[in-house]
């Protein structure tokens, strides 16, 4: 089969305490995405409100139940643009519980799967950080491997990719490509979190998408956010890793990179 290739937009976003705003946000930069030939677009972890454990719960949204304006509004830009989107993650509250949750919308604005975080980070730096998901979100109990326009997609959440297994596991489902929504601190820092992606993306042999919150991560400039989808990387925090290729291939791809979008 011939390689197929697509615009993918990686959008790293600053995150307020206003939800409609981070929606409205969000929106708009779906949208110049979509107007710059993105055909797949990948949102950052916790998007729709600030990472903060106690205040989670009062902007969680009712997914299943309708109640959910982030959700909706991915499903109309989606459906209106025609676009994949990769929801990144919000709070999701069901039966009594919360969730960290990923929403992937096809281009007929229908949610064609559902990610629950399955590994919950925590962590204990004394005098530095400390930070554990599990005292408010439930962690979800099945992967999850979506059938999209643009491919197979396994998808996972910030932590989820510290475990090699569940990329072992999406890459034998015929996944070609892995999406991360995070929201990556700077305690364990940025050389980890780059080793875990490109470890991820040479064992299995596939490309692995991430992108943090912009407020989380923070870069020294501003870094590529949209390109084709092939070998190669994009380096930082919104990036694309690609298995091995030649060097030849690097610079194709190179030379294949689009405008920026980020913030």
């Amino acid at each position: 089969m011939a390689p197929v290739h697509y615009k993918i937009a990686l959008c790293q976003l600053q995150v307020t305490p206003d939800k409609d705003a981070n929606i409205a946000h969000a929106r708009a930069r779906i949208e110049t995405a979509a107007d710059a030939g993105a055909k797949l677009v990948v949102l950052p972890e916790i998007w729709n409100c600030p990472y903060a454990m106690e205040t989670l719960p009062s902007y969680a949204e009712d997914i299943d139940g309708g109640g959910s304006p982030s959700v909706s509004m991915l499903s109309e830009v989606a459906a209106s643009r025609k676009i994949t989107i990769v929801g990144g993650s919000i709070p999701e509250k069901a039966s009594g519980q919360l969730f960290n949750t990923c929403c992937v919308i096809g281009p007929n604005g229908a949610i064609l799967g559902k990610h629950r975080k399955l590994h919950l980070f925590g962590i204990n730096i004394p005098g530095d950080i400390c930070f554990r998901e599990s005292d408010t979100f439930t962690a979800g109990q099945e992967p999850t491997v979506v059938d999209t326009d643009v491919g197979r997609i396994g998808i996972g959440i910030c932590h989820d990719i510290r475990f090699p297994e569940l990329a072992m596991l999406y890459r034998a489902r015929g996944a070609h490509l892995v999406c991360y929504p995070s929201a990556f601190n700077m305690s364990t820092g940025q050389l980890l979190w780059d080793l875990m992606q490109k470890s991820r993306a040479i064992d299995n042999q596939l490309v692995l998408i991430s992108v943090v919150c912009g407020d989380l991560l923070a870069c020294t400039r501003p870094q590529p956010a949209l390109g084709i989808h092939d070998l190669g990387s994009f380096k930082s925090h919104r990036t694309i890793w690609g298995s091995p290729g030649s060097s030849r291939a690097r610079r194709n791809n190179r030379r294949r990179r689009d405008r920026p979008v980020f913030d």
